[in-house]
């Protein structure tokens, strides 16, 4: 199976480059299933129920949450009507929603997708990602009632994420790290199978400040005060993220590589668009 994630939507640039790219890649590089971070795709704050469905009507097969999953209130409502927004499995318990499902792949295959937030440096004690992950992938091993696993792992550390990887090597496909925004050079495939990247970066303008416009950040950095809001940077934007191809029979990866389509820091992808 051809696989593709991208990493997190930042403000209207990233959503513009996701609605008008993806329909192009999909075809160029026939893609089986696209999972995309949209959690800071609404003015970089959360996720409307409205540019939730422009995004999936664009061509992406699952959206994935965050920390920020109900910045935007009518998320609450719209995520129990939509099953194809992710939020993460160790949120707060009385959240709206599932933090994993399976969905249909081409061809009668089924993907699972999940996602989790870690814990180092997070601004709330989540609970423990492995446990809450492990009994997830328990019931869903690889090759046997899926035929590929998604794992995204929201949180601010690399460590988390690449012993996240570890910790799910041989047990899912893919094991992807999110919310830093900035992309990471390790994509691999461990020892057991599992394709793994620290981070799959962000689909936004890189002209920024891990994608807000740069004016603010760099006044509260220089002064320590600030005047305002931070507001997405709205330049051409970058899709960042991570294409792997699967084993159907085992559920593992066998090709992995780093994606990083236009704007300015377009460098790689599986082939010609």
């Amino acid at each position: 199976m051809r696989l593709l994630f991208l990493g997190d939507i930042v403000g209207r640039s990233g959503r513009t480059a996701v609605t008008e790219t993806l329909p192009r890649l999909r075809a160029a590089w026939k893609l089986d299933f696209v999972v995309v971070n949209g959690e800071n795709a609404t003015n970089g704050a959360g996720l409307s129920s409205d540019h939730a469905k422009a995004l999936l009507a664009a061509g992406v097969d699952v959206l994935t949450l965050g920390d920020h999953a109900f910045d935007q209130k009518d998320m609450m409502s719209f995520i129990d009507q939509e099953p194809r927004i992710i939020r993460p499995i160790n949120y707060a318990r009385s959240a709206p929603g599932r933090g994993f499902r399976v969905f249909d792949a081409p061809g009668g295959r089924k993907v699972l997708v999940a996602q989790v937030l870690g814990q180092v440096f997070m601004s709330r004690p989540y609970d423990d990602p492995f446990s809450a992950i492990e009994t997830v992938l328990k019931s869903h091993p690889p090759g046997g009632m899926v035929q590929a696993s998604i794992i995204d792992v929201h949180c601010e550390a690399t460590s988390e994420k690449m012993a996240m990887g570890h910790w799910c090597d041989g047990k899912a496909s893919l094991v992807v790290g999110t919310h830093t925004h900035v992309a990471t050079a390790d994509a691999q495939i461990l020892p057991g199978g599992t394709a793994h990247m620290s981070d799959a970066g962000m689909c936004g303008d890189y002209n920024s400040v891990i994608g807000m416009d740069k004016g603010e950040p760099l006044r509260r950095f220089v002064t320590g005060m600030s005047k305002g809001r931070f507001q997405p940077a709205e330049g051409e934007a970058t899709l960042s993220g991570i294409y792997v191809e699967t084993d159907d029979r085992t559920g593992l990866a066998k090709r992995v590589e780093m994606v990083r389509h236009g704007g300015r820091l377009s460098q790689s992808g599986p082939g010609p668009v």
